[in-house]
């Protein structure tokens, strides 16, 4: 490869993915469901179980998704931060190429185009701030694979995860700050509390070492120290439970029925989702809005994603500096390993 003045650098985003067309989301929820990190049975059994579980979830989701167009916009939400992400790197000869996990494009379509731009230097990049076994975990899988077969040989830096970083919590800081005042003023006769509510994942794969939740945790901590406000009313709750497991709590739901009990103006925050989907746009926007509203929480309002938020972008813009800075291998925001010990999953071995 020819020396360049000015280097290239491929940006690898990686996300979830969404069905771009009711015909998809059946395929999409089989993808998701054989992946061997989210659906942790042996493998000559994963089959037949994730086609069961495929079945058990295709009407919801189905119906989920029509409320949405009969697709996910989360592709369009990503396109949108790769963009900007661009944008806001002028210094650097700088492409991002995006990497969906379970639907188009996925992991090997984005390594075949990142082969043909002759990058010479890849940042891989989850737009998951928090790191898990099941998400970025995964997705760092299927993207090694994908690197090895397209024979891309060049220098590759790994972000793990981001769960504190001040740039990124001093922007969602701002925005929970924002909601929360405009709260207060809608509903000042009600006591307010903050939801943040995180995608959930089953206690067994926490107990495996998985530090998801510590970091979900952290990243709450990063929010409030930003926020400079100790006297708000707060709590973590987790969403989206997707299997018959025992998952992680409180659930959302669970805190929606208490705050109903108690008068309670809900103002949620998806604290592990940086972009709009069907979690987000359907599930907190919706169904958890007409529960409130069925139960009688005095008022409910949601914070946005980032999406390509300035500040948000500005955080991703200072990861990716930071990155070439450390060179080739795997770190954290923080450029070291930032959870205890007792993580085992965590990909940074050593302090």
């Amino acid at each position: 490869m020819p020396h360049r003045a000015n280097p290239r650098i491929a940006i690898v985003l990686f996300n979830l993915g969404g069905p771009d067309r009711p015909e998809a989301i059946k395929p999409f929820l089989s993808k998701l469901f054989n992946d061997p990190a989210i659906l942790r049975v042996p493998f000559f059994v994963r089959p037949f179980l994730a086609r069961a579980l495929t079945r058990a979830r295709l009407a919801p989701a189905t119906a989920s998704y029509a409320k949405l167009g009969g697709y996910s916009p989360l592709l369009e939400f990503t396109r949108a931060q790769a963009t900007a992400l661009e944008a806001a790197l002028p210094e650097l000869e700088a492409r991002c190429f995006i990497a969906m996990r379970y639907w188009h494009p996925f992991s090997m379509e984005a390594a075949r185009e990142v082969k043909a731009w002759g990058p010479d230097e890849i940042v891989l990049l989850p737009l998951y701030p928090q790191f898990s076994t099941t998400t970025t975990g995964s997705s760092l899988t299927v993207w090694r694979e994908a690197a090895a077969r397209v024979g891309l040989a060049v220098p590759v830096t790994t972000i793990c995860c981001y769960p504190d970083m001040p740039l990124f919590a001093g922007a969602l800081a701002a925005a929970v700050r924002a909601a929360w005042t405009e709260m207060r003023e809608r509903v000042p006769d009600h006591p307010v509390r903050v939801l943040f509510s995180a995608h959930g994942l089953p206690e067994a794969i926490v107990r495996a070492g998985d530090p998801y939740q510590w970091q979900v945790e952290r990243t709450v901590e990063a929010v409030l120290r930003a926020w400079s406000d100790r006297q708000i009313d707060w709590l973590i709750c987790y969403q989206s439970r997707a299997t018959p497991q025992k998952w992680l709590e409180p659930s959302t739901e669970h805190e929606i029925e208490r705050a109903a009990r108690e008068s309670t103006a809900l103002v949620v925050v998806p604290i592990a989702f940086v972009s709009e989907h069907s979690e987000t746009l359907v599930e907190l926007d919706i169904d958890y809005r007409d529960l409130a509203d069925r139960l009688g929480v005095p008022c409910y309002a949601r914070v946005p994603a980032q999406n390509a938020d300035p500040g948000f972008v500005g955080a991703l813009a200072g990861l990716v500096r930071a990155s070439r800075e450390a060179g080739p291998g795997v770190l954290s925001h923080a450029g070291r390993r930032i959870c205890p010990a007792g993580f085992t999953a965590c990909p940074l071995v050593h302090g």
